[in-house]
């Protein structure tokens, strides 16, 4: 088997809330003890946009009741930490801010700095997977099959990949790779996820073939997915695969909303239409708050003769942003019988094994 190709090293850092200079002097001297670096953020106003992606975080004692009235999203390996005598009554504070562990200091210290060798760089592990998002700028625009050949392309170099499906109404990724008839488990089996879900129990109760995995919504009926339990899963999938891609709803409910947060990159796919950019322009505004990285892919043809820069312009308001011109898009054709065919141009095989 070919050697498996690796990614460019990228680490996250744990995350430390704290505004306590005394109480972060403490924690970075266990993180050092523990091998890690740390980041470090003073309130939850300045911890929102790392919080989802920090593979830990600990929130000092004394930005308990703001990270509760701030409703940061609920995630796996939050740890509520504080000296002796100040987190009295800890666990009830804990638990509505959705830390998994109460840590009292001077006594956890061994604890916390196995929690940061955990976090810290290991010569064989690549570190967290890429986490890639795609969201279509209007119906149709194909975001859900660009998704899709990224996760085949991703696959064949040899990156153990998952692909998710966070669009409940979609209809159902594994239609468009050909694998409706495949067990293993849907989202309706997993919303009740949440906490820390271990990541090879994981990949072996979804559909897969070779490196690539799929976490797709069935045919029943639409249900809610809760925020707890996409946190969970994308979690997991940092922690077991390489790469992720996350296909997201244009709507975004908060389940899209923490899947977004955790990506290293999003991507607006854009038809080279005037009001395919109007529209666009809206899905932008929406997502930009929750993701720092966000590109526009302009996918042809222009029958308006709208140029690529045209179009990134009035989607993001003539905000700079990364551009990716697609000439020729995979446009999905019949799907039946557990076949999916795309066009012959654009590279993604009928069925993905």
């Amino acid at each position: 088997m070919p050697p498996r190709t690796s990614l460019p090293p990228y680490r996250r850092l744990p995350l430390l809330v704290t505004s306590d200079g005394d109480l972060l002097d403490e924690l970075l001297r266990l993180a050092a003890a523990g091998g890690t670096e740390v980041q470090v953020a003073a309130d939850p106003a300045a911890a929102r946009s790392r919080w989802l992606p920090a593979p830990l975080v600990l929130i000092g004692s004394d930005q308990a009741q703001a990270c509760l009235r701030a409703r940061l999203p609920r995630r796996p390996r939050t740890v509520l930490v504080g000296r002796s005598g100040e987190l009295d009554p800890g666990w009830e504070i804990a638990e509505l801010i959705g830390a998994e562990h109460v840590a009292v200091l001077p006594a956890a210290e061994p604890w916390l700095v196995d929690r940061f060798t955990e976090c810290a760089p290991d010569g064989d592990q690549a570190g967290p997977a890429r986490t890639v998002a795609v969201l279509g700028g209007r119906g149709g625009a194909g975001a859900s099959v660009l998704a899709g050949g990224l996760a085949v392309t991703a696959a064949r170099a040899h990156l153990r990949t998952l692909l998710v499906d966070a669009d409940p109404l979609g209809g159902g990724l594994d239609l468009v790779l050909g694998w409706e008839e495949l067990d293993g488990l849907r989202w309706p089996s997993l919303t009740d996820a949440d906490g820390r879900v271990d990541a090879p129990a994981l990949v072996r109760a979804l559909p897969h073939r070779g490196d690539l995995v799929v976490l797709s919504w069935d045919r029943g009926e639409p249900l809610a997915l809760p925020a707890q339990a996409m946190a969970a899963t994308v979690d997991a999938a940092r922690r077991g695969r390489d790469f992720v891609v996350v296909d997201l709803p244009r709507q975004l409910d908060d389940a899209a909303v923490i899947a977004l947060q955790a990506a290293d990159q999003a991507y607006v796919v854009v038809p080279a239409e005037l009001r395919a950019t109007a529209a666009a322009a809206r899905v932008v505004a929406a997502a930009a708050p929750h993701c720092a990285t966000l590109g526009v892919i302009v996918r042809g043809p222009a029958p308006g003769r709208l140029r690529a820069t045209e179009v990134a312009r009035g989607t993001t308001g003539g905000t700079p942003t990364p551009l990716v011109l697609l000439r020729r898009h995979p446009t999905p054709g019949r799907v039946s019988g557990g076949d999916s065919r795309t066009d012959r141009r654009s590279g993604i095989p009928p069925r993905a094994e």
